[in-house]
């Protein structure tokens, strides 16, 4: 069986920055077994599976090389970017998944790919887990919780910045990741996404957690329109507008490689 594949730089204008992703679409499902084994060959953070069965209306799931995830903001841009640039589809993507609902997607005048995500504001906790102190090498000065992460807020973005972590402590809050975040002078805020219960040590740019990052610093900064930095190696800038129960994150996208994998 032949297969096409795509591997896109998400959340950035230049390759060899932002989030790496590779599409596949397919006209069948394959075995999730399959699915989670050309994930693992591509050793890439995510591999997003697409699966269209009306005109611009997609079934969409997300691989890391350890699970199938069950959201996932960067290779949604990465297979929106395919359908758009490359399958050369015109208006708005709706994304079908099976856990968070519909995703709505568009391409935008200035080129860059909007996904609009359910609101998932994290809310405060008081009890912290002590894996999460362990793990991190700064003290939180807050923490919240969502479905998918613990939130630590840090006092600055050096601290962000700087942050080291022992991935042994953090496995043990699985399933949930850890996002550090913080106020920016350049940006409005800006974060680093560890996951090594789910799929790697760090994730350079992770567009599903702005649906949390968002909601908590458009309240803490009183504005609804936001420009994000995830502060990895590679890095990635994210444009972040609050609609309501919905979340708008937008990005640009760039091709790497377009191929053949023969399974």
């Amino acid at each position: 069986m032949e297969l096409d594949i795509f591997v896109v730089d998400a959340f950035t204008e230049h390759q060899f920055e932002g989030n790496s992703a590779a599409v596949i679409p397919l006209d069948d499902w394959l075995e999730p077994a399959l699915m989670q084994s050309i994930a693992m060959e591509n050793n890439l953070s995510e591999t997003a599976f697409i699966k269209e069965f009306t005109p611009n209306k997609y079934e969409i799931r997300w691989f890391s090389p350890l699970t199938e995830i069950d959201f996932c903001g960067h290779a949604t841009l990465a297979a929106s970017f395919v359908i758009f640039n490359v399958l050369n589809n015109d208006g708005e993507i709706e994304f079908f998944t099976l856990e968070v609902g519909s995703l709505f997607v568009n391409q935008l005048n200035d080129g860059r790919i909007e996904m609009s995500f359910p609101n998932q504001r994290p809310e405060v906790i008081e009890n912290i887990p002590p894996s999460l102190l362990k793990g991190l090498s700064y003290k939180p000065v807050q923490v919240l919780k969502n479905r998918q992460a613990y939130f630590a807020v840090m006092s600055s973005e050096d601290e962000v910045k700087a942050i080291t972590y022992q991935s042994e402590h953090l496995k043990l809050l699985a399933p949930f990741d850890v996002v550090v975040t913080a106020e920016s002078e350049q940006y409005d805020f800006i974060s680093r996404y560890f996951w090594p219960a789910n799929g790697g040590d760090e994730d350079p740019v992770t567009g599903s957690i702005h649906a949390g990052l968002a909601p908590y610093w458009a309240e803490l900064l009183s504005k609804s329109n936001l420009v994000a930095y995830q502060a990895s190696k590679r890095g990635g800038i994210l444009f972040c507008n609050i609609d309501n129960e919905r979340v708008l994150v937008s990005g640009f996208g760039s091709l790497y490689m377009k191929g053949t994998i023969y399974v």
